[in-house]
């Protein structure tokens, strides 16, 4: 059976009826998401923030996780910092874009005297009763707003739908990753009727400043490429200050190499120098194979074609340049 919204709709009904009941039953809702934020992760946080406060206008609303450096205030509003008070009383925890628990951008999500989930990765951890989880999904605000639509005698705001759309389209390569499917355009149609301003939406997701002109530059500059076609660089700290980046801006030129004949995967790797988890941070994507396993065996996890890992040290490196280059001897 093809994805659609309503092929979904049917296969977790029993779970949308038992979400919904929870969404009205409680006064005080708070929706969190995974840290270093992306795309995807605020997209579906402020998608459902804004349906939830379009349609239950009478219910405290809330949001929380750490801010991007580019992203808000440009796209998304500034992360709200609620008190510990806040969370003594009862209250629904939504967890979106996120599998991991110890990535969660607050912990606080186990106060919650219920916690529901809309995930899209792959994951063992469970910390929700109802959930929503699709690995083939190319991102979670597809799979919370496709549960959004559903609901009938709701509406869905041009403001909801600009930044489910964000999320969608940040997570799937503008359309262009594996993942997306007949669910995704249905999604994205459904959304962009809703009237929001499309063509300034892009505009505001990929505007570059002329500094980030530099930081293409030195990448372009300091690539390397492996025997079977796997491109990567890296940005140490120094670097990153040098260019005025931070190391969650450090994967933004990774797709410069998507579409090269003879690189068959690539890489950005850059280092995190926060002291409370400092690491070199990975993002890899690829054309066709599918790369998350070597993702995994370095710290890290994902979909077939975009992954992310890990490693502590750049001695680390060689070894996960060399295990992705076994995938296309």
């Amino acid at each position: 059976m093809e994805a659609t919204i309503s092929a979904l709709t049917a296969k977790y009904s029993k779970t949308y009826k038992r979400m919904r009941k929870a969404i009205e039953k409680y006064d005080r809702i708070c929706v969190f998401r995974h840290i270093k934020p992306d795309y995807d992760a605020m997209g579906s946080q402020m998608g459902l923030v804004t349906f939830l406060k379009d349609n239950f206008p009478n219910k405290e609303i809330r949001f929380v996780g750490d801010n991007h450096s580019t992203f808000t205030p440009r796209l998304f509003p500034e992360t709200e910092r609620l008190p510990e008070e806040w969370f003594a009383s009862p209250f629904l925890a939504i967890v979106v874009d996120v599998g991991e628990p110890s990535r969660i951008a607050d912990p606080r999500f186990e106060k919650g005297e219920t916690v529901i989930k809309f995930d899209h990765h792959p994951t063992p951890f469970v910390i929700a009763k109802d959930y929503v989880l699709e690995p083939e999904s190319g991102s979670a605000a597809e799979l919370v707003a496709s549960f959004c639509l559903s609901w009938k005698g709701k509406k869905m705001s041009p403001e909801a739908a600009r930044y489910f759309y964000i999320g969608i389209v940040g997570d799937t390569g503008r359309f262009m990753y594996s993942s997306t499917n007949t669910h995704t355009f249905e999604v994205a149609q459904r959304l962009v009727e809703t009237g929001f301003p499309l063509h300034d939406t892009y505009l505001d997701m990929y505007e570059k400043k002329i500094d980030d002109l530099k930081v293409t530059a030195y990448v372009l500059n300091h690539f390397e490429i492996s025997p079977h076609g796997v491109a990567y660089y890296v940005l140490p700290a120094d670097i990153q200050e040098k260019l005025k980046i931070t190391s969650e801006r450090g994967k933004e030129n990774v797709n410069l190499f998507s579409n090269i004949d003879g690189i068959n995967a690539w890489c950005s790797i850059s280092e995190d120098p926060n002291p409370k988890d400092w690491c070199w941070r990975i993002s890899i994507r690829s054309k066709r194979v599918d790369i998350s396993g070597v993702a995994n065996r370095f710290g890290g996890g994902g979909h077939a074609n975009a992954s992310g890992a890990r490693i502590q040290n750049l001695d680390e490196l060689p070894s996960l340049i060399a295990a992705l280059d076994e995938l296309f001897e």
